[in-house]
């Protein structure tokens, strides 16, 4: 078996919120498990403590929220990168609107100077993302 690089994303207290976007965006099957899950109880009982998304194009997101006492900066440690050939286009298309409605975007989805089509936004949760359509 190959090992396999996931993005982790770490939410303040809304990491099953981002991950439902997410599974909205990009399909596949949602597993969240809670601190409560696990035995704790009172306020971090409802936070998630693991989360993880797997699509159908292959490829899985992790999350969590972070526990009282440790500290977060939404969106300034990751950057999640989306990239496939021409063929893919639509699809990429897609999750870019789709990622894009709620949030800001910096780089417009555009043709660039090396003739694919990038673009960069940081979605309603913070979490920074890049789309590049390759060419043929």
């Amino acid at each position: 078996m190959a090992t396999k690089l996931n993005p982790y994303l770490r939410f303040k207290d809304d990491a099953r919120d981002a991950m439902e976007l997410y599974k909205s965006v990009f399909g596949g099957e949602l597993t969240v498990w809670t601190f409560g899950d696990l035995g704790s109880e009172g306020d971090i009982a409802t936070l998630v403590m693991h989360a993880s998304l797997v699509t159908p194009s292959g490829y899985t997101l992790f999350a969590s929220d972070t526990p009282p006492g440790m500290e977060t900066t939404p969106g300034t440690n990751i950057v999640v990168s989306l990239s496939g050939p021409a063929e893919d286009a639509a699809e990429l298309r897609g999750y870019w609107e789709a990622l894009a409605a709620d949030g800001t975007v910096h780089v417009p989805l555009e043709k660039q100077v090396w003739g694919d089509f990038y673009g960069q936004l940081v979605d309603s949760y913070g979490v920074a993302w890049m789309v590049n359509i390759g060419q043929d």
